[in-house]
């Protein structure tokens, strides 16, 4: 249930615009539910994880700019800087000696440290060229396509790399861990 929470405002993005064919209109809606989500998480968890803020403030201002100014190519931008960013900080944390995805889910699982640092990599160059690929859509097809592209492709994408990197994973795991 808190995995669809967490994708509440990408569907209501979607399903507004589904219903109006109006990215105005839905990225308003997306800024009014992911205010709202933000608030309900800072009442029951007291605080929002990094990439919450960020994303959040990715949809407030860019969000802001495309219902401003009436260009949809602003919140088209925001998986992308959403992506980068998530790489950027895990390759900075990695570089500087702390492995990001190591303390996010090392406690439940124990991998060697090369596979952490391949792992981290992957995700690297994983989130740089899906973030490139939103760019792609956004530019080379119509709004429409982009819309299904952010719902549909992206989440496609990012689920069968997850599975990727879950046989990868797996390869580590003993057979008394499981």
């Amino acid at each position: 249930m808190k995995a669809v929470f967490e994708f509440l405002v990408v569907i209501l993005f979607f399903a507004t615009y589904a219903l109006t064919k109006n990215i105005i209109l839905a990225t308003e809606v997306a800024i009014a539910a992911g205010l709202i989500q933000a608030a309900w998480c800072l009442i029951k968890y007291r605080r929002l994880q990094t990439m919450q803020w960020v994303s959040l403030l990715l949809v407030v201002i860019l969000g802001g700019a495309t219902i401003i100014l009436k260009n949809p190519h602003f919140i088209m931008w925001k998986p992308t800087i959403l992506f980068w960013v998530m790489a950027i900080g895990l390759l900075i944390s990695h570089l500087c000696g702390k492995n990001v995805l190591k303390s996010t889910i090392g406690k439940e699982i124990s991998l060697p440290a090369p596979a952490w640092r391949k792992l981290t990599y992957a995700w690297v160059i994983f989130l740089l060229a899906l973030g490139t690929l939103n760019l792609w859509v956004a530019y080379c097809f119509t709004e429409a396509q982009w819309v299904n592209f952010k719902l549909f492709g992206s989440t496609t994408i990012l689920v069968l790399f997850t599975i990727g990197q879950t046989v990868y994973i797996s390869r580590y795991i003993k057979k008394d861990e499981l």
